[in-house]
Parts: structure tokens; sequence; C-alpha cells
């Protein structure tokens, strides 16, 4: 179910959204500024392709990654989670969107602060 899952959220939308994560995480790389932000740009992009039978957990909440997600989260995390909430109550509109609505969510969540975050298989 969960190949089902993904191969359907990977052609309506997965591949634009992963693929503009993996686009920031290069230009990030590219400054020196963005390095530490990279490895947080491209595991989104890594779980927007895939998201289903995969969780987020935390990793590292150190005082460099609370700095980091303070950061982040003023410059773009909260409109890129509020973009992500506003796909999610669409989708949860229709009993088919409602999945799609749960990962936007999770999206959402890893958005905010996603330094310091793993994500793991379920």
């Amino acid at each position: 179910m969960r190949l089902i899952l993904n191969l359907l959220w990977f052609v309506f939308g997965g591949f634009i959204s992963g693929t503009a994560w993996l686009i920031a995480g290069l230009i990030l790389a590219v400054t020196v500024i963005g390095l530490p932000w990279t490895p947080a740009a491209f595991r989104i992009a890594g779980f927007s392709y895939w998201p289903f039978g995969r969780q987020v957990i935390d990793q590292d909440n150190g005082a460099v990654s609370g700095c980091l997600n303070v950061l982040w989260f003023l410059c773009a995390g909260w409109w890129l989670a509020l973009h992500h909430i506003i796909l999610a109550v669409g989708l949860a509109v229709t009993i088919i969107g409602i999945p799609f609505a749960l990962q936007h969510l999770k999206l959402a969540m890893l958005s905010l602060t996603p330094v310091g975050k793993m994500v793991v298989e379920r």
C-alpha cells in the first residue's frame, strides 16, 4: 500500500516538491552562510519524494541546532509550513485526499524546524 501511495504522491506533486527542495539545497550549498541548512534541505527533499512509511524523529536538540532552527523559522520555516498546511486543508476536504493531507502536515512540521531531525522508516 505504501508503494502505491508513494507513487501517487510522486506523480501528483511529490516530484515537484522534492526537486524544489533539492534545488534549494544546492543553492544553500553554494553559499557559505547556507551550509548549515544544506543537509536539512536534502533531508526534506528525500522525504518530499517518498513520505509514506517514513517518520520524522528528533536527532539532536543541542544549542547549535536550536539557534539554526530559530533562524530558519524566522526566515523561511513559517511560510513553508503555512504552504503545506494550506495544501493539507485543501486535500482533507476529500476522503481520498486525507492520507496526502497527513503527509503535508508532516512536511509542515519538518519545514518549521528541520535542523536536528532525522527521517526513518516505520
